[in-house]
């Protein structure tokens, strides 16, 4: 079963499956280590420190988005969290039925929607931060500080090298066409 194989044995099966094909192992070895670090961490995250607060991932980011940059528009905090609009709304009804969100309109544009932390959202992540952050120093605990700021610079190096030149590659890759609409991977049904 893939859940139970380590990290090591997935890539030694890899290495096997790659045999002669000519690729980037450094970087192919990089990018499947982040992917795993990051699912690891936030499988951790979940089913420790927000178990108990009855929080998913997604959920905690909001709040920590919200909490960190004031009342901002569910587009900006949609963004910053990485998730669709769509997704946000679910999880912000979530959240204000909880006592934990706000959601408000616009001043000045009544198409927008404004979401702030309730004074329940603020004292709770006052609350739960710190042991947020103590299951990070656990994740990391392998590490140095100094390992730990190094890999935090590499990291945001990898995200600013997206961040500043993907849309050039996309369209590079893409011939100048915009990307197809994204799909579930379901076939259309004749």
């Amino acid at each position: 079963m893939p859940g139970q194989r380590s990290i090591t044995e997935a890539e030694k099966l890899a290495e096997a499956k790659l045999g002669g094909i000519p690729v980037r192992r450094a970087q192919m070895a990089a990018v499947a280590n982040m992917y795993r670090a990051a699912t690891t961490v936030r499988h951790h995250l979940e089913n420790s420190v927000l178990r108990g607060s009855d929080l998913t991932w997604t959920a905690f980011v909001v709040l920590w988005v919200v909490w960190v940059w004031g009342e901002s528009e569910t587009r900006h905090v949609a963004e910053e969290a990485g998730i669709s609009k769509g997704t946000l709304t679910g999880v912000a009804r979530t959240l204000e039925s909880r006592g934990l969100l706000r959601r408000s309109a616009h001043p000045t544009d009544g198409r927008l929607v404004l979401l702030s932390l309730t004074d329940e959202g603020e004292e709770f992540m006052r609350r739960v931060f710190p042991a947020f952050n103590e299951e990070e120093a656990f994740v990391t605990s392998r590490l140095t500080d100094e390992e730990c700021l190094g890999l935090a610079d590499a990291l945001r190096r990898v995200v600013l090298q997206v961040e500043e030149e993907g849309e050039d590659r996309r369209r590079s890759l893409l011939d100048g066409q915009a990307p197809a609409p994204r799909r579930s991977g379901r076939r259309a049904q004749s």
